[in-house]
């Protein structure tokens, strides 16, 4: 079996030009709980990917798969309530009359 070597999620560690003048300002990114929330969502995905791959490849514990995969479930549940209740709050500001 080959190696496989795809991360979906090294889109989210790269630094983009943009944010270079945010680094400083990471102190107080550690504070806002929006980007705590990110950055738990992402940490849960990632442990979700590993221990399925590990499973799958080197026979590792299936509890703990199943117990990853059940917190990732919650927090994508939790992350999709959230976007939902963003887009219904833009969408009554757009019915409102001017």
């Amino acid at each position: 079996m080959s190696t496989v070597s795809f991360n979906a999620y090294t889109a989210l560690n790269t630094t983009k030009p943009a944010d270079a003048a945010q680094s400083a300002g990471k102190a107080d990114a550690a504070k806002n709980p929006v980007a705590e929330g990110i950055s738990d969502f992402r940490t849960a995905m990632q442990q979700a990917e590993q221990s399925t791959m590990q499973t799958a490849v080197a026979g590792a514990d299936p509890h703990a798969m199943v117990a990853a995969l059940a917190n990732a479930e919650l927090m994508l549940d939790a992350a999709v309530t959230i976007r939902d209740k963003v887009v219904e709050a833009y969408q009554e500001l757009l019915r409102m009359p001017v």
